[in-house]
């Protein structure tokens, strides 16, 4: 996937990756990091920094704060799901709020995107 890589976003990437939201602090380090598949955080994917990703699943996770339920912020996921979904990979997206009142549904509902990847 390094071919869709953009250098000039990879330092936001960094930024990022050292201020996490609070809910993926939660996701990252109570989940997705114990899992027996790699997943980075604010991976670069062309133009797109994604949240999660998981290049063995061919799998993109997002946590969607506020912004992302007005229409500006539709319109851009739609694009970005667009042109992710354009390189093969599948995007799953959960709110701040499922995070904070269903993580173990968030859970279940990634592991069952991931099943049958274990290295194991």
């Amino acid at each position: 996937m390094n071919r869709h890589n953009n250098p000039q976003l990879t330092e936001n990437a960094q930024n990022l990756r050292k201020n996490m939201t609070k809910e993926e602090r939660h996701l990252w380090y109570d989940f997705l990091k114990n899992l027996p598949v790699t997943f980075n955080r604010q991976k670069v994917l062309g133009h797109c920094i994604v949240d999660f990703y998981c290049a063995e699943a061919k799998l993109v996770i997002e946590l969607d704060g506020s912004q992302h339920y007005e229409a500006v912020g539709v319109e851009a996921d739609a694009r970005r799901d667009a042109f992710l979904h354009h390189l093969g990979l599948t995007v799953l997206r959960y709110s701040n709020l499922d995070i904070n009142r269903n993580f173990e549904g968030v859970c279940t509902d990634i592991l069952r995107h991931i099943s049958g990847l274990s290295k194991d």
